[in-house]
């Protein structure tokens, strides 16, 4: 299958998609580490609404005399997913090749977007994936994952940390707390779709290599074409 790079505009919020007015707001948060990877959603806190899941991440200071011509360039992080869905949809939402959204390809039913491109590191809202978890059912798998568009490939300086906001019930953490200069994306956490329930594990796997790289550590089997922002 290969990935149509067509252009399209970031995705605006699905209003018919939002949390309940008044919804409780749970300011605990569960942090996924090596030693604890994983977490299971319950079943109310996926049973209308939507996940969001965003990146945050910092600019690295700009550097001084000489070095300065070398790493004037900010980095450019972004939030992307592969995903897959019960009917054998498949494809990728990331900034890159301009493709913001995903549909069910049965229903046609926007089930994933992403809502911009933070080119600089510095909005404070970071860069954000809306899952609708009305949806669920037609939800197989979830790739979330990071790529270094262009500056140097410093996921150190870059701090970035991604949380998972589910309608009810305790955010998700992973932070970005180790690093590969080698390498310019990162898968960070897989959300499968499990007879109990949604699974999100940690991964934080560095790959070297590009998209390609990452369709094959993780078997996706799509067919990979040049894109651009």
């Amino acid at each position: 299958m290969a990935i149509d790079y067509t252009r399209r505009t970031p995705a605006q919020p699905d209003p018919s998609a939002a949390a309940p007015t008044g919804a409780p707001v749970s300011l605990s948060k569960i942090t996924l580490t090596k030693s604890a990877p994983s977490v299971s959603l319950t079943k109310e806190a996926v049973s209308s609404g939507v996940l969001r899941v965003n990146l945050n991440w910092q600019s690295a200071a700009p550097a001084k005399g000489f070095l300065a011509k070398l790493t004037s360039r900010p980095v450019d992080l972004d939030l992307a997913c592969l995903y897959e869905f019960t009917d054998g949809t498949k494809g990728v939402v990331q900034a890159l090749g301009n493709s913001f959204e995903a549909f069910d390809g049965s229903s046609q039913r926007r089930i994933i977007w992403l809502d911009g491109d933070d080119r600089s590191g510095k909005v404070q809202g970071g860069e954000n994936l809306t899952i609708d978890l009305s949806q669920t059912p037609a939800l197989r798998r979830v790739l979330v994952f990071a790529m270094i568009y262009e500056g140097a490939s410093n996921w150190a300086a870059a701090d970035g940390v991604v949380t998972l906001t589910p309608p009810s019930g305790a955010q998700i953490e992973v932070r970005l707390d180790e690093s590969d200069p080698s390498s310019r994306i990162c898968a960070i956490a897989e959300i499968t779709n499990s007879p109990s329930g949604l699974q999100v594990r940690r991964e934080v796997k560095y790959i070297q290599g590009g998209h390609k790289a990452l369709d094959e550590t993780y078997g996706w089997g799509l067919s990979w074409v040049p894109g651009r922002k």
